[in-house]
C-alpha cells in the first residue's frame, strides 16, 4: 500500500525515506467489499481516500425520479471523497460505493493540513493535484454542456480507456448523461 502512495506523491514531489515515513504515518488503511458504501449522503466525512486497489463510483439519486447521476469514478492511484463535506465539515450530499473490493488509505483534513504546513513538498503535491483535478473537472463540465453524446463518449474513451471493460455500461451511461440504449449504439459504432 505504501509504495503506491509514495509513487503517487513522488510523481510530483520526491521525498526522502524519512519524509515519506512521516507522511505515511498519518494515513489509515481501510478495506471494503464490493457494493459497500464508503460514504452515504448524510454522513459526516472525516477522510479523503487514496485508492490503492479497486473501483468506486460517486453518485447522487434524484429524489423525484429515482434516477442515478454518477459524478466520478475512482480507481487505483485516484482520490475519492465528498470534497465539499470533507473541506467544509458538512454532511455528505453524495454517495460513494464500491464497484469492486477496495483497499484505501484515508487521511483526515486536520492531518492533511498539518502535513502541508510542516512539509512544503507535501503542500506542493497537494497544490499540483488540486490544480489538475480542477482542470479535469472543467473539461468534464465543458463537454457535458457543449458536447453531444458521441463527443462525451469519445472523450471518455480517450481519457479513460482502462475503465471501459471494468465499469458496467449502465454506470458509464449515467456518467455520460445518456441512456443505456444510447451508449450501446455509441459503443457499437
Amino acid at each position: 500500500m505504501s509504495k503506491m502512495l509514495r509513487d503517487h506523491i513522488e510523481a510530483v514531489s520526491p521525498l526522502t525515506d524519512e519524509e515519506f515515513d512521516y507522511v505515511f504515518s498519518y494515513f489509515k488503511a481501510k478495506k471494503l467489499k464490493k457494493h459497500a458504501y464508503l460514504i452515504q449522503a448524510g454522513d459526516t466525512v472525516q477522510y479523503e481516500y487514496f485508492v490503492v486497489k479497486g473501483c468506486l463510483r460517486a453518485f447522487n439519486i434524484d429524489e423525484k425520479t429515482g434516477k442515478e447521476f454518477i459524478y466520478q469514478f475512482g480507481v487505483e492511484d485516484w482520490w475519492m471523497t465528498d470534497r465539499e463535506a470533507f473541506f467544509k465539515g458538512e454532511r455528505a450530499t453524495i454517495n460513494i460505493s464500491c464497484l469492486e473490493d477496495c483497499q484505501l488509505l484515508g487521511i483526515t483534513l486536520a492531518d492533511r493540513d498539518k502535513l502541508g504546513k510542516e512539509l512544503w513538498k507535501y503542500e506542493h503535491f497537494l497544490q499540483v493535484k488540486a490544480n489538475l483535478g480542477y482542470t479535469s473537472l472543467l473539461k468534464r463540465l465543458q463537454i457535458m454542456i457543449s458536447g453531444n453524446a458521441r463527443e462525451r463518449y469519445e472523450q471518455f474513451v480517450r481519457q479513460y480507456p482502462h475503465l471501459l471493460n471494468r465499469i458496467p455500461k449502465t454506470y458509464i451511461a449515467s456518467y455520460l448523461g445518456v441512456s443505456r440504449e444510447t451508449l450501446s449504439r455509441l459503443y457499437h459504432i
